[in-house]
Formats: structure tokens, sequence, C-alpha cells
């Protein structure tokens, strides 16, 4: 299922008739938090995506260049 795909079927189908683009606008919101904060990723440990990437960032910070002084 691509992104596009699940906004429509999980959002924007369930949630019709919607009552103007300020509630469009604020479902979509709530629904991209939910995407990238909440929802459990079954291909990264059924973890959320946000809490992934933290990991990941905290174990591969960047190494200062050679002959830099920090």
């Amino acid at each position: 299922m691509t992104v596009t795909t699940g906004y429509k079927t999980e959002l924007i189908k369930p949630r019709k008739p919607w009552h103007g683009l300020a509630d469009v606008e604020l479902g979509t919101a709530e629904w991209v938090d939910w995407f990238n904060n909440q929802r459990l990723h079954t291909a990264i440990g059924d973890i959320p995506p946000h809490e992934h990437e933290t990991n990941h960032y905290a174990h591969h910070q960047p190494r200062p260049a050679a002959g830099v002084n920090a």
C-alpha cells in the first residue's frame, strides 16, 4: 500500500462528507502525525518510523573530519 492509498483509505473516505478545506487540512495534519510518529511499522521492528529514525541517528553520529579539532 502506498502512502496516498493509505491516506485515502484510512482518512478521506471514512470521514466523508468533509465540511470544507479546513476540516481536510486538520484531518490531514492529524493523519500525518499518526503516520510518522505513532503507527507501528512491521519492517522496522514494530516501532513507529520516528522512533526508528531517532534510534538510527543516536547510533550513527557523524565523525569529525581527520585533523579537525573540536
